[in-house]
């Protein structure tokens, strides 16, 4: 498999959790500690980001609505985050987001959606 997976998140905790379920299951992983780090480390070969909603400089939100309308991108992307508010959900979905998974991480779920994601994204 060896999909590159972008993990966006400001806790370092929580990227090294995130790094340590995907490459066990066998994904490539590239980390950034907020949206404009991702900006940066976003690559053509990046086939899915998973991203924190509330981040420092660039939250997942912002960084989900530059991808998707500004630079026309269509990798997958999945916010992994402690707020489940619905108009929250409803907005990332109405900008493009492709899932929405509520910390604290289930490792089966988060596999189980980037196999689901990657298995798609050209």
């Amino acid at each position: 498999m060896n999909a590159q997976v972008l993990v966006v998140d400001d806790s370092m905790m929580v990227r090294m959790q995130v790094d340590r379920v995907l490459k066990g299951a066998g994904f490539s992983v590239c980390a950034a500690a907020d949206g404009l780090d991702a900006l940066e480390k976003i690559t053509p070969d990046t086939k899915l980001v998973v991203c924190d909603v509330n981040m420092p400089r660039m939250s997942g939100l912002e960084l989900l609505e530059e991808l998707r309308v500004s630079r026309k991108s269509t990798v997958p992307f999945v916010m992994l985050t402690t707020e489940d508010q619905a108009d929250m959900i409803a907005r990332a979905k109405a900008l493009g987001a492709n899932g929405w998974l509520v910390k604290p991480l289930k490792p089966e779920i988060l596999v189980s959606t980037a196999k689901r994601l990657t298995a798609t994204a050209s």
